[in-house]
């Protein structure tokens, strides 16, 4: 492959007055300067970028952004700077803080037969917001499918989020994760809790694959791995990123057990205990019992209708008939009660934090 080197070019009046500048105040090094007698040109690198500087050049000054790990070390801890050329400098931290926007609490009821649009997003794959307002910027709902099967156009890559859950409600998807092993198939029924800043990438899906995907806080970064090859070659299930383990939760053979709500049983996904319950997700399918009227303090609240009908009644509301492929939100403290729920109802209900009371009245 041909030696090839980018540069970004920026004008100057006068060079002698640059040099000091990005040498010795952006730490920059000068790799080459022109003409020896009268010099116009001067070509600076450092920090991942390659700046052309010349005399005269017709181009805007620009803006340089600086990321670091250390801002208030760099530049004096200055955070703008304007270059003696005009180039504007921005100095930033290299891994911001996340922030956890406060919840926007709503009651929230988004229907498959609405309609709402299909967005094509990150490696081809077809997104649908199941939580338009996104409670304030607190959670991002995904219902996501790849329409044609085969292998998926991904790379290794990680989410800078506080939690992730994959659930897939059809077809399958194969997935390779970092210090997990070889690639896992994850089938209808089955997630994966993907904690923060794993390496993964997805490999092969079948067709007409779909999946859930829940992300905290809404806005999260997504970084591309260039270095790391998946699978690695050791393998640590018992590794922590950030106080939370991988997850592959399989539906095959899964207990079931008595729901928070009369006439309803569950399965655990064990997310709870696996994310010190930062959240919890639960199976909820038709059992015994008759409906009550119920409250929780959970500060998320969210419900995917995988399969079946019900009827979901709320205080001072008309209720809502849903079906496969619906959504809603509750808002802590508000009384609702599913009712009318068919035999082959099945539903995902994930909370954040995992940890709540319910009060049925």
């Amino acid at each position: 492959m041909t030696d090839t080197i980018a540069e970004v070019l920026v004008p100057t009046d006068e060079l002698r007055n640059d040099i000091p500048f990005y040498t010795k105040v952006l730490g920059m090094r000068m790799d080459s300067i022109y003409p020896a007698d009268n010099p116009s040109v001067a070509v600076f690198s450092g920090h991942g970028v390659r700046l052309r500087i010349e005399k005269g050049a017709d181009v805007a000054p620009g803006t340089l952004r600086i990321l670091t790990e250390d801002p208030d070390g760099f530049a004096e801890g200055q955070r703008r700077l304007i270059a003696p050329n005009g180039t504007q400098i921005e100095i930033e931290e290299r891994h911001p803080p996340m922030v956890m926007p406060e919840t926007v609490h709503s009651f929230v009821v988004r229907r498959l037969k609405d309609q709402a649009p299909w967005v094509i997003g990150r490696a081809g794959m077809h997104y649908r917001d199941l939580v338009p307002d996104r409670l304030g910027g607190s959670i991002i709902a995904s219902h996501i499918r790849i329409p044609d099967g085969g292998p998926v156009p991904d790379m290794v890559h990680f989410h800078r989020v506080g939690f992730q859950l994959i659930f897939c409600i059809h077809g399958w998807v194969d997935v390779v994760y970092e210090d997990q092993g070889p690639k896992m198939r994850l089938t209808a029924g089955d997630c994966f809790i993907q904690p923060p800043e794993i390496r993964h990438r997805v490999l092969e899906a079948s067709d007409n694959v779909q999946v859930i995907e829940i992300g905290v806080p809404a806005e999260h970064v997504t970084e591309i791995d260039h270095e790391m090859t998946l699978p690695t070659e050791q393998l640590r299930p018992e590794r922590e990123w950030q106080g939370q383990r991988f997850v592959y939760n399989k539906a095959e053979g899964a207990d079931w057990v008595p729901f928070r709500l009369p006439g309803f049983v569950c399965r655990d996904t064990s997310i709870s205990e696996n994310t010190k319950g930062v959240a919890g997700v639960q199976v909820v399918r038709r059992g015994k019992g008759t409906p009550q009227w119920a409250t929780h303090d959970t500060d998320i609240h969210f419900t995917f209708v995988m399969d079946g009908t019900v009827t979901l009644e709320g205080e001072g509301r008309e209720p809502y008939q849903l079906e496969q492929g619906d959504a809603f939100v509750i808002p802590p403290g508000m009384k609702t009660r599913l009712t009318d729920a068919s035999d082959d109802i099945e539903l995902m209900e994930v909370t954040l934090p995992g940890v709540f009371n319910t009060t049925l009245s």
